[in-house]
């Protein structure tokens, strides 16, 4: 029988991303994401339900969360559901939990502030350009109807 393995996923973060390296030096990364689902009771009463969601990334992706995703933000994930299994050292239970694989992210929302020095002074540009006042269109000398003889069609 096949099998399908796929989540989507719209959420905010729900802290900042944790970024480490393993041994042979790949990058990890857990987020917590929440995602909301509003709806209305039969009693036209609105609702709305958090669910939270551990997902975790690898390699470049890992990295681009670390740099670019902080508390809040909304991101697009799509992965695929792991389960985890584990020996509790305190207590010797055998544990479980289940969570997402991120394996393509998309951000969203507005670019935060810059936190490198190069995106900082690009950012100074770009505001001191929409402080500054365009020039105004140099006067042209001829006149506003253009002769018929000119159009090229």
């Amino acid at each position: 029988m096949a099998s399908f393995n796929k989540v989507i996923l719209l959420g905010n973060l729900t802290r900042d991303p944790e970024v480490r390296y393993t041994p042979k030096g790949s990058a990890v990364c857990d987020l917590g994401l929440a995602v909301n689902r509003q709806y209305t009771l039969d009693s036209g009463e609105k609702r709305e339900e958090v669910t939270y969601v551990d997902v975790v990334l690898w390699a470049r992706l890992a990295e681009i969360a670390g740099e670019y995703l902080k508390k809040g933000r909304p991101v697009f994930i799509e992965g695929r559901l792991q389960m985890d299994t584990w020996d509790d050292k305190q207590s010797g239970q055998k544990r479980t939990k289940l969570r997402v694989v991120g394996e393509t992210m998309q951000l969203l929302g507005s670019r935060p502030p810059a936190a490198t020095g190069a995106a900082e002074s690009g950012d100074e540009d770009r505001q001191s350009r929409a402080a500054k006042p365009s020039p105004p269109p140099p006067k042209s000398t001829e006149s506003a109807a253009p002769d018929e003889d000119e159009i090229p069609f």
